[in-house]
């Protein structure tokens, strides 16, 4: 009942990151039936292209033994072993391209649905494989019941098409008993084919519900409830609270980068307490006078604090102060307005200390 419950809660579309988590997992939608189809189809493909040539290679190594049986050596275990190795590899070489299509069609079929990676998580041992609980619920689930009822649906066609096959060629295939070696398999080869044809037109349209009805099946098993989308977007973008942490320290980092570069200004331009613009110009480094701190009430206090412990000039003038404040970010170069008004406190500061250089009488 709580599973019920919990399935009709899940009503939002699993997230980019839930797909991409399952994916990492292992966790994909996959058709059995697929490969299944595959293999069918390499074994109409062997006895399409193949076989005819196999079966005539093999009929002569068999008609050869058969026809001088009575001519083989067979003294010893030796001489069995030898005629033993021979009808080997003629069964061998008659079955090997039946194996190699059918390998390779398989894993053709299981990469084509998706792309193989590695995951450790599913050779992981869990104890959810051997709980009878869970073992109930996959067995006699929607997911139970669609596997029994491809299954069913396969052996009714697979019985269906054999038993019309035989039916039509039933008196062929006895008069085919009574014919060499080489004529029965034949027989064999032609009734198969059609059996084969008719089974893999039916495995075919039952992949393809399958595929899609596995895609639909694993994308809903993904779906999110809406405390779990909020829980998701927290962790993904950050905890309201911890990222209010998180601005909060880089405030405190750039206000101390800040007060790094009160030491290195030129001027220091307050308001007298409520606002401070500390602002450096070097000739040598060219362009306009550069604000590289700025700060309101207890942060101005705290400008001029280190400017007048670095022995760096501090002009008030409020106009100028609050202005540059208010239209000049930090790390900028002043606009022209505030040109004139800079030149002037610029000019008084190097002509101060033109004057501390020169020497006293």
């Amino acid at each position: 009942m709580a599973d019920e419950e919990d399935k009709e809660s899940k009503t939002e579309d699993p997230s980019e990151k839930k797909i991409r988590d399952a994916i990492d997992k292992g966790n994909v939608p996959f058709s059995r039936e697929a490969p299944i189809f595959a293999s069918v189809l390499a074994i109409l493909v062997y006895l399409v292209f193949f076989m005819p040539s196999g079966v005539d290679d093999l009929s002569r190594t068999l008609g050869d033994v058969f026809q001088h049986a009575d001519e083989l050596p067979l003294a010893n275990g030796r001489d069995a072993l030898a005629l033993f190795r021979q009808l080997a590899m003629a069964v061998g070489a008659f079955l090997l391209p039946a194996l190699a299509l059918m390998i390779g069609f398989g894993v053709a079929a299981a990469v084509l649905q998706n792309v193989p990676q590695p995951v450790v998580e599913r050779i992981r041992p869990k104890l959810s494989h051997i709980s009878l609980a869970k073992g109930f619920k996959r067995t006699f689930g929607s997911q139970g019941l669609v596997e029994f009822g491809k299954s069913l649906a396969k052996v009714l066609v697979t019985g269906i098409a054999v038993a019309i096959v035989m039916r039509s060629d039933f008196f062929a295939a006895l008069d085919g008993l009574h014919t060499e070696p080489g004529a029965i398999l034949t027989v064999m080869a032609s009734d198969t084919r059609q059996v084969l044809t008719v089974i893999l037109i039916i495995t075919a349209l039952i992949a393809v519900a399958d595929i899609f009805w596995q895609r639909y099946h694993w994308f809903t098993e993904l779906k999110m409830t809406k405390q779990e989308v909020k829980d998701e977007f927290k962790q993904t973008d950050g905890d309201p609270l911890v990222k209010s942490r998180q601005r909060s320290l880089q405030r405190d980092r750039a206000r101390r980068r800040m007060m790094d570069e009160v030491s290195r200004s030129t001027l220091v331009v307050a308001n007298p307490t409520h606002f401070a613009v500390a602002l450096r110009y070097v000739r040598e480094e060219g362009g306009a006078p550069v604000v590289v701190a700025k700060g309101q009430d207890l942060i101005a206090l705290r400008i001029r604090e280190i400017a007048e412990k670095n022995g760096i000039p501090v002009f008030e003038d409020p106009p100028l102060a609050r202005s540059m404040f208010a239209q000049v970010s930090i790390d900028s170069f002043i606009p022209p307005i505030f040109y004139q008004a800079v030149a002037e406190l610029v000019q008084k500061v190097f002509a101060a200390d033109a004057a501390h250089r020169q020497p006293q009488p």
